[in-house]
């Protein structure tokens, strides 16, 4: 039911990414080609990794994705998995397979050592966080993502234009 995506799955890992993005009313953010998602997976240097999610029925059906990468934790002295993306189309809901992707992503970090893995979910996502805590994953209170783009980091990396 789960598997490593193979350049093949590109096409579906789109429109998953993009469907992920409506569902999170973001769609007009989405930018990324699948050219880009397939360099950044399977080019030269990959700077990330996706694992899919098969429907059990036997078909093949790509039902759902989990993109990833590598953190470091200094405190540790270790790396982790940082969970860019998970989703699993609205059909396919309550079926196991959004746990059965995080399950994957937790025996990879026990595998390898890895001691944390690690993602954000929006606010107002209570199904997601209802599986998350069933899981036994707790939110860092403590802590709030900043981030830089557009103008504002080409700003402050010297790109001449004006913060946004």
């Amino acid at each position: 039911m789960i598997r490593t995506a193979t350049p093949a799955d590109i096409p579906v890992l789109h429109a998953l990414v993009r469907e992920l993005a409506a569902y999170e009313k973001a769609l007009d953010g989405v930018v990324a080609s699948e050219e880009q998602l397939a360099e950044a997976l399977f080019g030269d240097r990959p700077a990330a990794y996706a694992h899919v999610a098969t429907a059990a029925d036997g078909g093949g059906e790509v039902v759902g994705f989990a993109l990833w990468f590598l953190n470091f934790s200094t405190w540790r002295g270790v790396h982790g998995i940082y969970l860019e993306d998970l989703y699993v189309r609205p059909e396919r809901r309550g079926g196991g397979y959004g746990k059965a992707l995080l399950t994957e992503l937790a025996r990879i970090c026990v595998e390898r050592g890895y001691e944390r893995l690690e993602w954000s979910v929006l606010d107002w996502n209570a199904p997601s966080i209802a599986l998350y805590e069933s899981l036994g994953a707790r939110p860092q209170d403590e802590w709030t993502v900043y981030r830089l783009t557009d103008g504002a980091l080409a700003s402050l990396g010297g790109g001449g234009e004006g913060a946004a």
